[in-house]
């Protein structure tokens, strides 16, 4: 359904533990050769409402292609699935849109961030 292109790591100050998706980010996005202008859609974690707007912010994430069914409040943040929710629900609306590139991030307490660039390839 969609090909793995590049992932990172990334640690922040625990105090800013939220933004941990945005050095990830920048991280996998070169690894790939992309910018976030490359991307057609975004799912990121929301940890809470102001935290994805962070993120957003600091990549310069337009919002009509962030987290275009709803976050972790309308859609779930189950513990220990997060990153499966983002990536599967990613991949199925890239499907349905029939986009080419997206990112899935999402912030890990404690400062991490892990973010993965990903190909549709159906």
């Amino acid at each position: 359904m969609a090909k793995i292109i590049s992932w990172a790591t990334c640690g922040v100050e625990p105090a800013v533990m939220g933004t941990g998706p945005v050095p990830a980010s920048k991280k996998a996005l070169e690894k790939a050769g992309w910018t976030i202008n490359d991307i057609d859609l975004v799912e990121a974690n929301e940890a809470f409402a102001a935290q994805s707007l962070a993120v957003m912010k600091e990549l310069n994430i337009p919002k009509e292609k962030l987290n275009v069914n709803g976050g972790a409040i309308a859609l779930g943040h189950p513990i220990g699935a997060t990153g499966t929710r983002i990536l599967v629900t990613l991949i199925h609306e890239m499907k349905r849109r029939k986009s080419k590139k997206g990112l899935a991030t999402l912030c890990i307490g404690g400062g991490m961030g892990i973010s993965m660039c990903i190909e549709n390839v159906i």
